[in-house]
């Protein structure tokens, strides 16, 4: 299995191969936990977050349609399950108290919660779902053009237009 690619085994753990999830394991792990504990300081979240990927992964492996980068889509869920994890959060913990260092927040996370509640957050709903999605997979999920146009299934280019559309849209909502 070590010899197969990515798309073959996510077809084979559509299948119900464990022996490709734990291949498809062993090769996206260590860099997905390191692209999540650039967005999460604490280790734990970190753990539970790739735990829920794969098995995400594992459940919706019928999901991936073949287009794009299988590791794109892999990071698109990683991300979507950070997210959610933060959401989870109750609203004590996410403050940091300078009196217990052992609270401990990235900036990532001061963001994404302040883009859901905040006014940012209205704005983001007032976009369309195009300009939404090039909007979240580039800098909500911190994903360059390229990657986010093998997640979203579009040339680079057209990343790049709706990113300048929604940019736009946004200083109009925002002003």
């Amino acid at each position: 299995m070590d010899e197969s690619s990515d798309a073959d085994l996510l077809a084979l753990v559509a299948d119900s191969s464990t022996t490709a999830l734990e291949t498809l394991y062993h090769r996206h792990a260590p860099w997905l936990t390191i692209r999540l504990s650039r967005r999460c300081a604490d280790p734990q979240i970190v753990d539970e977050v790739l735990q829920d990927t794969f098995m995400a992964i594992w459940r919706n492996a019928k999901g991936f349609t073949g287009k794009g980068e299988p590791a794109a889509w892999m990071w698109g869920i990683a991300v979507r399950r950070l997210v959610d994890a933060f959401r989870r959060r109750p609203p004590s913990s996410v403050l940091v108290q300078e009196s217990d260092l052992s609270v401990v927040e990235s900036a990532e996370e001061r963001v994404l919660l302040g883009i859901e509640h905040g006014a940012l957050g209205g704005a983001l709903e007032t976009l369309s779902p195009d300009l939404r999605a090039v909007v979240q997979a580039t800098i909500l999920d911190g994903l360059t053009t390229r990657e986010a146009g093998r997640l979203l299934g579009l040339r680079q280019g057209t990343v790049k237009t709706r990113m300048m559309r929604a940019r736009q849209a946004l200083r109009e909502e925002l002003t």
